[in-house]
Order: structure tokens, then sequence, then C-alpha cells
């Protein structure tokens, strides 16, 4: 397959251009693959998952039929909180993604992942984007979170992305919440993987540490390639978004002044903080 290319990385996909409609012409073969993706994962989830995150795939109508086309999400979206998900290719830049979340645009790449990638795929596909991540977008709060994340890092110094980028990490894509006493998941990059979707709520090995004002995931380091260490837990959305409209510098400043805390992972020259902001 050809690839297309930023820096040193280099993606074997290629996203789909939707037609004049917005629709894109999905295979067979893709299509299954987003069957088999979605039943296996909707299984998974059934028992870990908040339940704004069920509410959200009601309002936007996903199911395993077939890859969800992004025009008929988008209507829904649009009705629920005034989101659309904007397709993009395989790789964009980080001021492009933060510019598209400041103006309630979800970036999603259209290709689907190949059979031979469906437990762990390297860059965001499709399923990861619309099952992992869209559901959310139809809460209120926390699409109102989203946009208010875009545009404070856009106005950020970009000394503090790396930080900033850690709460997207350890919220946005792995983020863990206190639902009635019980811990459920809600990070897009937990919810579209079977295996981290289980570990993260039931397994004893990682730590679960309450977020609070940020300031210790921001001192936080992980590794992309392997299952979660340490999660951070919030009591409901209203907190992510009162911590962005906080002064989150200042919060910068006291995560450069405690120092990061010693990884919990080898350093063997793996993949540590490349975020893929998908």
């Amino acid at each position: 397959m050809e690839s297309e290319s930023r820096g040193e990385f280099v993606s074997k996909y290629i996203s789909k251009q939707p037609d004049a409609n917005g629709y894109v012409d999905y295979t067979d073969e893709e299509n299954e693959t987003w069957q088999i993706l979605y039943s296996r994962q909707i299984k998974v989830i059934e028992q870990h998952a908040c339940q704004d995150f069920f509410t959200g795939l009601d309002i936007l109508g996903l199911n395993e039929s077939a890859v969800p086309q992004l025009a008929d999400v988008n209507k829904a979206l649009g009705n629920a909180t005034g989101w659309n998900v904007h397709p993009v290719s395989a790789l964009i830049s980080h001021v492009d993604f933060f510019k598209l979340l400041a103006n309630r645009k979800f970036p999603a790449a259209t290709f689907i992942r190949t059979r031979e990638e469906l437990d762990y795929v390297t860059e965001p596909d499709i399923f990861h984007e619309l099952f992992g991540h869209c559901p959310l977008l139809a809460n209120p709060v926390y699409a109102d979170f989203m946009q208010a994340y875009g545009e404070y890092v856009l106005q950020a110094p970009e000394a503090e992305w790396p930080l900033l980028q850690r709460l997207y990490w350890f919220t946005v894509e792995f983020g863990l919440i206190n639902e009635g006493g019980e811990i459920r998941a809600y990070g897009g990059g937990i919810l579209s993987s079977p295996e981290e979707t289980v570990y993260s709520v039931n397994n004893d090995e990682p730590e679960r540490r309450p977020l609070d004002n940020g300031v210790n995931a921001l001192r936080t380091p992980y590794r992309i390639d392997q299952l979660q260490m340490i999660y951070y837990v919030i009591n409901n959305f209203e907190q992510l978004y009162n911590l962005v409209n906080s002064d989150l510098l200042e919060i910068c400043k006291e995560a450069h002044k405690l120092g990061e805390f010693k990884p919990k992972f080898k350093i063997d020259g793996s993949p540590c903080e490349h975020i893929h902001f998908c």
C-alpha cells in the first residue's frame, strides 16, 4: 500500500476522500472490519464505560452494520452540541489539530485498520475516532471542555505544549471517571481497545490517581506502545471544563518546579509521549 509521511513517521494508510455529499465508498471488507471491531468492543465496554458514553452512542446512532458516514454522524452531533467530525489525512500538524478543536471540529482520518492490526493500530483510524471519542462529544459539558482545551493550547506558549499534551493523554485518551462510587472509563484510547478497557478498570496492577488540579498528571511520563501504568480519575466532566478554564499555565509552572515523576516503565528507546492527537 502506498504511504504518506511527515517527518520520520510513515503511514501505510491513505485516508479516503468523501464525495460531494460527504460520503465515502467503503469496501465490503472494510465494512466487515468495522462490524468485527464494533461487535467485539460493545460487549467489552458494557460494564466498563461511563453512562454518558452509551448515551452518546445512541444519540449518534452508531451501530455495527457498516462504517458510519461522517455526514450522518455530523447531523446528529451538530444537533446535540454543535460539533462535527472533520475528515483529515492520516497525519495533521498539532496546530491544525488544536484549531479544529477550537472550532468544535473533531479531526478523523477516514481509513479503517487492516485485519492484521485489529487489536492494535499504530495510528488512529476511523474506529478509534468515531467509536472511541465521538460519543462523548454529544455531552454538552464535555464538548465545551474540548473546545476550551483547543482554544487554551493555541494561546499558550509553545514551550508548554508538551505538558498540555499530557493533560490530553491522561483525560481525553486514557481518562477514568468515578461514577456513583464505581470507576468507569471515558478516554477514547481505552474505550476503543478491548484489552485496555478491562485492564484500566479491573486490573490491580496500574495506579489510579485523582486528577485534582492536574499538576500530577503534567508530571507523569507515559508510553504509547503498552498498557498504561497510571490512570487519572475525575469526578465529573465539569472538573475538566473548570480545569481548562483555570490558570493552567500556573499549574504548568508548578509541575516544572516539582519535576517529573520517575517513569514506571523501562526507558529502552521505545516511543514515549509521541502523541497522536486523535
